[in-house]
């Protein structure tokens, strides 16, 4: 059986738009390492006026930790009451949408972008990921590309989710799976 091979010389993103002009990303690249990523930078109040000047949607109470990365602000829209620890990457080649009163613990990966490994020239696919009210993603937790994290879902450490999680329920595994009903108590 003849087997083809990867060839990336044939790769070819040019469909795909960032939303941002060349000056744009370049900007925010070093804003993004002085003013998020920095460690030495405590303050979400900064961090948040930063995104927003670039684009972000962010809502009130938002606490953002040092050293989180995001890849496009433009394609950035957080809820009220959100917090996001240490060294969270946000991904986002597409929009991420994240709900009020979410948590992304440290570690934590929202990855809107994969490689085609069925097509020689490796192909970028993208999809994007909405976290809706209430949810938590677990400390070294994966979300992947085209994902819905429903209400009051949890990702628990270490898990990947590789398709839509259930409202009010707690997923984990590689790839996660429901475990068991979310019970919020008063």
């Amino acid at each position: 059986m003849y087997m083809i091979k990867t060839d990336l010389s044939k790769y070819d993103n040019s469909w795909y738009n960032t939303g941002g002009n060349v000056l744009k990303r370049l900007l925010w690249y070093f804003c993004n390492i002085l003013f998020i990523k920095n460690e030495w930078n405590p303050s979400s109040v900064i961090k948040v006026y930063v995104l927003r000047v670039f684009g972000a949607k962010i809502g009130r109470g938002v606490v953002i930790k040092p050293c989180v990365n995001i890849k496009y602000p433009w394609n950035l829209e957080i809820g009220d009451n959100t917090w996001i620890g240490e060294d969270v990457w946000i991904d986002n080649l597409v929009p991420v949408r994240i709900g009020s009163n979410v948590c992304i613990s440290q570690g934590g990966l929202l990855l809107c972008g994969n490689h085609n490994y069925k097509k020689s020239a490796f192909d970028l696919m993208v999809g994007e990921i909405i976290l809706e009210d209430g949810v938590w993603i677990g400390a070294k937790s994966t979300v992947g590309p085209g994902v819905t994290c429903h209400s009051h879902s949890v990702l628990s450490v270490g898990s990947v989710a590789t398709s839509d999680m259930e409202a009010y329920s707690i997923h984990q595994g590689n790839p996660a799976i429901k475990v068991r009903d979310r019970v919020i108590e008063d």
